[in-house]
């Protein structure tokens, strides 16, 4: 029996790997008729290193997202998902995306783009998509090419 997805989540941050993630999450949630849901984690521990914490700085992050989601939604449902909501959550985005999300709302796969991290910064601050892979219960597929399965070529590399 063929697998079919009912509830797909994608991860997505304004980064070039959370785009391509987006793309393909579309095209499976269509092929699936299934439905979409848009999440971005705002960080919260990245403002606890602000010595002068500004409840602004949280808040424009917010506001980006909003639109950022809004923008991801209206593509969605433009190009064939009937189905799209968007959240915002604050927090840690590894257990939020591994763990409360799917379990909050019976997500069965899980997008995300490949870590832009390199070897040094992995093993300090460790990826959110390895954190994923690792600990999620549902499937979860990690992106590193594009709609047509051809790697992309990145402005600034």
């Amino acid at each position: 029996m063929l697998q079919q997805y009912q509830k797909i989540m994608v991860a997505v941050d304004g980064s070039d790997e959370a785009e391509l993630a987006f793309q393909k999450a579309v095209n499976i949630a269509k092929r699936n008729n299934a439905s979409l849901l848009l999440v971005h984690v705002v960080d919260t521990r990245a403002f606890q290193d602000v010595n002068s914490f500004d409840a602004t700085l949280a808040e424009q992050a917010t506001d980006l997202a909003k639109q950022s989601l809004a923008d991801y939604s209206e593509y969605a449902q433009k190009n064939g998902v009937e189905t799209v909501e968007t959240t915002i959550e604050h927090g840690s985005p590894k257990l939020i995306i591994a763990k409360q999300m799917p379990q909050d709302q019976e997500v069965d796969l899980i997008i995300l783009g490949a870590t832009g991290l390199n070897a040094v910064e992995r093993l300090f601050i460790g990826s959110v998509s390895e954190y994923v892979t690792r600990n999620a219960l549902c499937d979860v597929l990690i992106v590193r090419t594009d709609a047509e399965n051809q790697k992309p070529e990145y402005k600034d590399q």
